[in-house]
């Protein structure tokens, strides 16, 4: 069993930038893809970005975060990382991590979710 929990969350303002984090305990990490994704109130979760279970590996976004934010994994240290720069004010949500065998953008694809971190828009 796989245990995530994420960090980094709080407030930013539009345009400003954010990196969450993830850890990962329980099993053993670079079996895994790992991925990004977000819920604001009132709508679906949606996928933000995967990367392959190796360090360095493939990897996917959502086409409007494209150039803007940046999955990367360090299997050492058994975490995952979201950098995002550009925030936009829309983009203010919960943000879960979460564990799989493949890269996929179907969140049904995932077996394994954290809590999420929330981003607040502070603008």
């Amino acid at each position: 069993q796989v245990q995530l929990v994420e960090s980094g969350g709080g407030w930013v303002q539009a345009g400003g930038s954010l990196r969450i984090s993830c850890a990962a305990s329980g099993g053993t990490f670079s079996n895994y893809a790992m991925g990004w994704f977000r819920q604001a109130p009132g709508k679906e979760r949606q996928f933000v970005a995967a990367i392959s279970s190796w360090s360095g590996g493939r990897t996917n976004y959502e086409d409007s975060v494209k150039g803007r934010f940046t999955i990367s994994r360090d299997n050492a240290k058994s975490t995952v990382y979201l950098q995002m720069n550009s925030l936009k004010p829309e983009e203010a949500a919960v943000y879960y991590c979460t564990a799989g065998a493949v890269v996929t953008t179907t969140a049904a694809s995932y077996a394994y979710w954290g809590q999420g971190t929330q981003v607040t828009d502070s603008s």
